[in-house]
């Protein structure tokens, strides 16, 4: 046999032969059983009627007796009597019928007229005692009748017995030889149970052995193989003795093996090549990044010498300009020249301060001074410093507090983030083109934050958030002031970030304008740290590294 399915086959018929031979089997013994236990049961059925056709000629006799010593009686009990007993005659001869169907077998005709013969001679009998009685009830002599009766009754007695006993020992006999018949087809039963479960296990056997067994033994090859090449084993092959569905599969098996050991080793070789790329690629980017710290560095220390270079000047300058003008005043008008030039000075100063506060972001040279304040206090500080720009650039500079909203409390540095809010405000003032007003306002949550928001009127942002939060970045559109270094929102992030907080672009109602949220975590209202904005309570230094 070359292919598994015919082995298969004949292992799912030869089962199914053996399941249905056993159902057969099963089938006949079971109809065997049926019968013995049918014909048991009717020799029972039978007998029981025999006992009551007796009682039925017993309570005939009964009423003859009473009829013949009682002339003057009722002789409906004599009717009823030979009523019942001829209805225990019919039923009797009816069961008789049922036991012994037609049938033209000689043996079978023997024992129906040997079993009827006795019913006719108790039937005799009783026709015999019914005119008996008749007969002795003409009689006027008591004596007379009751000797009469009482032979009437004798040869009743004697036509009866005989064949009642002769009919009950018949089926009792019938009874007793479907008993033994029911222990001879239990035994039988075991015997064909016994030989039928030897037969299947002899046969289950063989095919273990010819067709399930190999079978097996060759799957657990294959599967020792798999797992063998899953582990590694790649020089792993199989002997292939047969070209069945196994011979196939494990021929299939050994050219995956060999198609994976070339591919393995073209791996390795591959492997290895990337490994000296990413080596020398990571040597020149290790290189790079060196490079670009130092470069880093040194920009640093750039921003940090010239911010602190250029400010000794400035502040010299500004500081003359300041005594040139007071001298100026006390005479005629003051020279437009050093307003001027006091004007770009300071614009100078605060671009130079940026860029001073940016080196010292990066070197981590900043501390807080973080102590606990009210924002609306803070905001209105923050306004009112502005306001005189904003008025020099006609623009309105507004403060919106819910006066139905307490103060939002936070811990927070006072300078560094009243100098955000303003950084936001000059933002605004100096970049969108065709602005009318500012609005700065306070609300306290979602959740445990104080929220401040900057909103203007202006076109908006131009550029997505992440690179207007990039420094050096400026948005592209045309403001009224494109001086500044575009510092402005990547410092006012860095700080807000190192208070915990965020901040936010956006646009402003119904989509026109420009909004930054910032939030700034809030204080447990249940905390008390001190005074608002104290001295001597709630003060924490930290260090912006």
């Amino acid at each position: 046999m070359r292919s598994l399915k015919v082995r298969f086959a004949l292992l799912l018929g030869g089962t199914a032969i053996v399941v249905m031979l056993a159902a057969a089997a099963a089938l006949a013994a079971i109809g065997a059983a049926e019968r013995t236990v049918d014909r048991t049961l009717e020799a029972q059925r039978r007998l029981e009627l025999l006992a009551e056709l007796s009682g039925r000629l017993t309570q005939f006799g009964m009423a003859a007796v009473e009829t013949v010593g009682n002339p003057d009686g009722q002789p409906e009990a004599m009717a009823i009597a030979r009523d019942n007993a001829d209805r225990a005659l019919t039923t009797v001869d009816e069961a008789l019928a049922k036991s012994f169907p037609p049938s033209d077998d000689p043996a079978d005709r023997m024992q129906y007229a040997a079993r009827t013969r006795p019913m006719a001679q108790l039937r005799a009998a009783r026709a015999v005692l019914d005119r008996q009685v008749s007969l002795i009830s003409r009689q006027t002599d008591p004596e007379r009748r009751q000797d009469a009766i009482k032979g009437a009754l004798n040869g009743f007695g004697a036509m009866t017995g005989q064949p009642l006993s002769f009919l009950i020992e018949a089926e009792r006999r019938s009874m007793a030889l479907g008993s033994e018949q029911a222990r001879a087809l239990s035994e039988r039963l075991r015997l064909a149970a016994a030989a039928a479960v030897a037969a299947a296990l002899v046969l289950l056997a063989i095919l273990y052995r010819g067709v399930t067994r190999p079978t097996l033994a060759r799957i657990e090859e294959v599967r020792r193989a798999a797992s063998a090449i899953g582990h590694g084993a790649l020089d792993t092959r199989l002997s292939v003795a047969t070209r069945d569905e196994l011979g196939l599969l494990m021929t299939n098996v050994n050219r995956m093996a060999a198609r994976l050991a070339r591919r393995e080793s073209r791996v390795a070789a591959d492997r290895a090549a990337l490994e000296d790329t990413v080596a020398a690629r990571t040597a020149d980017l290790r290189a790079a990044n060196a490079r670009l710290e130092a470069v880093d560095q040194s920009r640093r220390r750039f921003f940090a010498d010239v911010s602190h270079e250029l400010r000794t000047p400035l502040t010299v300058i500004l500081g003359e300009c300041d005594l040139a003008l007071r001298g100026a005043s006390r005479g005629a008008d003051p020279n437009p020249v050093f307003a001027t030039i006091k004007k770009r000075a300071q614009r100078l100063k605060l671009r130079v301060e940026d860029l001073l506060r940016v080196a010292r972001s990066e070197s981590g040279e900043i501390e807080f001074d973080k102590r606990r304040l009210g924002l609306a206090q803070l905001l209105a500080e923050a306004v009112d410093n502005m306001s005189s720009e904003a008025a020099r650039r006609r623009v309105g500079l507004g403060l919106g507090l819910d006066p139905g909203t307490r103060d939002v409390e936070c811990l927070a540095d006072r300078e560094w983030i009243r100098q955000t809010v303003e950084s936001l405000v000059d933002n605004a003032l100096r970049h969108a083109a065709g602005l009318t007003r500012v609005e700065v306002a306070l609300a306290a949550g979602p959740g445990p934050v104080g929220r401040i928001t900057v909103t203007d009127d202006g076109p908006g942002f131009s550029a997505s958030e992440a690179d207007l939060f990039e420094r050096f970045r400026r948005g592209s559109g045309a403001g009224p002031d494109e001086t500044g270094f575009g510092i402005g929102l990547a410092l006012a992030r860095w700080i807000v970030e190192q208070h915990g907080g965020t901040i936010r672009l956006g646009a402003g109602p119904d989509g026109r304008g420009a909004r930054v949220t910032l939030d700034i975590p809030a204080l447990d209202p249940a905390w008390d740290a001190g005074p608002v904005d104290g001295a001597t309570g709630g003060q924490v230094k930290e260090s912006a590294a």
